[in-house]
């Protein structure tokens, strides 16, 4: 509670996770949100399987379940924009089911690579031969 209190993100996501398994949509929500306010990746994914699912999210009188839907892809933009895998997986999806243009997506790559390119050191590359040597030695 510490942690959340003190504004971690990190904290917040591990928080609304818990939430969300409980059944507890509405504060797994407001957990996703305030990690996402602060820019928390993993946070916008999980906003947007929340909006895919209709999982603790307002429903859009006038859109239905479209409207959940681009909501949802919206924060998935956002995550895959920040390097998060699992959202440009889920975009892939949507292209493929007609919920994004080409171009989004392509944009979305773009951004995704720029965002992992721009993580990338010597140290990184290091610590992840020394991750994968470790669990091969196991």
């Amino acid at each position: 509670m510490k942690r959340i209190e003190a504004n971690d993100p990190v904290a917040m996501c591990r928080e609304g996770r818990e939430q969300h398994r409980k059944g507890d949509y509405s504060s797994a929500f407001e957990h996703f949100t305030r990690a996402a306010e602060l820019g928390d990746a993993v946070a916008h994914h999980q906003i947007s399987i929340m909006y895919h699912y209709g999982h603790g999210v307002e429903k859009d009188k006038g859109k239905g379940i479209n409207g959940r839907h681009e909501r949802g892809v919206r924060h998935s933009i956002i995550a895959a924009t920040q390097g998060n895998d699992q959202s440009l997986k889920f975009l892939m999806h949507a292209f493929r089911s007609g919920m994004i243009s080409k171009e989004e997506l392509a944009a979305a790559l773009r951004a995704h690579q720029a965002a992992v390119d721009a993580t990338k050191s010597p140290q990184r590359e290091a610590a992840e031969e020394y991750r994968q040597m470790m669990s091969s030695a196991d």
